[in-house]
């Protein structure tokens, strides 16, 4: 029965999202394009008050590994001047956001990211707080090195092991590939993840009464691994299916995008890369190409996370 109320949930979840995703854009949307300024993305329009309207806008560079938006920063919205019917833009301001978008679910994490936020200090200076699920997709026999601070330079603290292929006799559930070695995600600086908490491959999956003390034991402290090395799964994290957002937030332009089968991506599979963290996003590239944010990622190797 609990199996049965989670899948109706989920649905209604995905359906609400979907109804959204529809709402018709009004009127005025269209013309006030033009007045975005150089260097931003036009998102929603989210509100309309009598003859002014309210337009998201990002950065261009929200979605570059390079410059990466962040969750924690101070946002901006095209103030729109509209005629008296509401249905043209006259002329429009770039303002400071003060307040939430409407008829959002970006509320459902404000606490997640004040919580990581006021973790900031705790992090190395500098570091954007994550908070992902992960692994090493590093083949290397050798293993994923880790390392003192994000640099390929800085001392070694140990490794995360290669994937790992147990043999019990056919009582094993290992997947053809092995199993990966997982991890949390708790910040992200020029290229590289800060991580913590790696468990020995497969462990979480197999009889630990027969997992082998010859198993390979990977670094469990915290440090930093080269964000190339490093996969995920998609989780639900209640957002429109299907894509990936320009930037961290919800209202960002939404860009449709692929899974490794050729379908609209959704709570199965994981992304092509994993390139940034802010907070509870990451910032990934589709197997069609498209790169944006993702809400949610996992680490779960033998079901979906939703």
């Amino acid at each position: 029965m609990r199996a049965l109320c989670l899948i109706a949930a989920t649905i209604l979840c995905v359906a609400t999202l979907a109804a959204r995703a529809d709402d018709t854009e009004p009127a005025w949307r269209a013309s006030a394009l033009a007045m975005v300024p150089a260097g931003y993305v036009a998102s929603l329009a989210y509100r309309t008050e009598g003859a002014t309207g309210y337009l998201a806008v990002y950065p261009a560079t929200s979605n570059d590994p390079k410059t990466p938006a962040s969750v924690f920063a101070a946002r901006q919205v095209l103030v729109v001047t509209l005629t008296a019917d509401a249905t043209r833009a006259i002329s429009a301001a770039l303002k400071p956001r003060t307040e939430p978008a409407p008829d959002n679910d970006d509320a459902d994490f404000a606490k997640l990211h004040a919580d990581l936020a006021a973790k900031r200090a705790s992090l190395p200076e500098g570091t954007e707080p994550c908070d992902l699920g992960a692994w090493s997709i590093d083949k290397d026999p050798s293993g994923l090195n880790v390392r003192a601070e994000p640099s390929a330079k800085a001392r070694m603290l140990g490794t995360l092991p290669p994937p790992y292929r147990l043999k019990l006799g056919g009582a094993e559930n290992t997947p053809d590939g092995g199993w990966l070695t997982e991890f949390r995600i708790v910040g992200f600086r020029d290229g590289w993840f800060l991580i913590e908490g790696a468990r020995p491959p497969g462990k979480d999956y197999e009889d630990e009464t027969r997992y082998p003390r010859s198993a390979p034991k990977p670094y469990a402290g915290r440090g930093w691994v080269a964000s190339n090395k490093v996969g995920a799964n998609y989780a639900n994290g209640y957002t429109r299916a299907g894509g990936l957002f320009q930037a961290p937030f919800v209202d960002a332009k939404w860009m449709p995008a692929q899974h490794e089968l050729g379908g609209p991506i959704d709570g199965d599979g994981g992304p092509k890369r994993l390139m940034a963290c802010s907070g509870a996003w990451g910032l990934v590239e589709s197997y069609d190409g498209v790169r944006g944010w993702w809400r949610a990622l996992c680490s779960n190797q033998v079901t979906n996370c939703s």
